[in-house]
């Protein structure tokens, strides 16, 4: 008997912690702290649940109380516990099933990196069934931002500044005769990536080899990661590329959704 009671009253949702879960995402999402009033007016509750609820965020530290002003304000509690999350989570552990189902839909292979030391570093590879791409792709193997969809996309991270410094310090070099190897178009490459939300490295990277990108966004909106399909260009016609850049993008929105991004 109790057993077939219990999975219904596992998922029914305590409204109590979802009220005090609606209060502090509207108090996070305030520039200022707020008066009672206003909390509650914003959460469409009575002023006396709010007063309750809120009293319990104080009484925990989660929450402040001007004296003078007797407006509430989150505290850094909040930071503490952020850090403490984001130090459990790892990119490539979420990342991981939507690279397997990535290759497994597009039948090529995936991949997923980051920016470091202004490079391209490889977390995670998933070989498509020929192994086309075995060598240039492999966990651990860094390449340069400029010549890849992955790097292009990092690169949108980086403002005018940085962008002379990578220039500087990496240059621009040629890997093929494809390879932007000029400040100009690749600032407008850049802008281009920006507004269609995917990069495209067409046979800039190796010669015969076509790959298509989309960026991973953490909950302040930074990109911290970019996925990509590549397959020889005999299979990633520029069609099917206009068919797999829905699919990459849809999979990176997922995953930083999954790193609390929120468009």
């Amino acid at each position: 008997f109790l057993e077939g009671k219990m999975p219904r009253k596992l998922s029914k949702i305590n409204q109590s912690v979802e009220k005090i879960f609606q209060i502090i995402e509207i108090m996070a999402n305030s520039r200022e702290p707020l008066r009672l009033q206003d909390i509650a007016l914003k959460a469409d509750m009575p002023a006396s649940t709010v007063l309750r609820l809120v009293n319990t965020l104080v009484s925990c530290g989660y929450a402040n109380q001007d004296s003078v002003t007797l407006k509430y304000s989150l505290s850094l509690k909040f930071t503490l516990i952020g850090g403490l999350v984001s130090s459990q989570t790892s990119i490539r552990d979420i990342a991981h099933p939507f690279l397997l189902e990535l290759s497994k839909k597009c039948k090529e292979s995936v991949c997923l990196a980051i920016e470091q030391d202004m490079e391209v570093v490889y977390l995670d590879v998933i070989d498509g069934p020929d192994g086309i791409l075995r060598i240039t792709q492999r966990i651990g193997k860094v390449a340069p931002l400029h010549s890849t969809a992955v790097g292009k996309i990092l690169m949108l991270n980086y403002d005018s500044e940085q962008l002379n410094q990578v220039i500087t310090l990496k240059g621009l070099t040629a890997l093929t005769p494809n390879t932007i190897t000029c400040k100009e178009k690749l600032i407008k490459e850049l802008k281009k990536i920006k507004s269609q939300g995917y990069a495209l490295d067409n046979e800039e990277c190796e010669l015969g080899a076509r790959c298509i990108a989309a960026g991973i966004k953490d909950y302040s909106g930074k990109i911290i990661g970019a996925i990509s399909i590549s397959g020889p260009i005999t299979r990633m016609t520029m069609e099917q590329i206009n068919i797999n850049k829905h699919i990459v993008i849809d999979a990176a929105q997922t995953i930083s959704e999954l790193m609390a991004y929120k468009d």
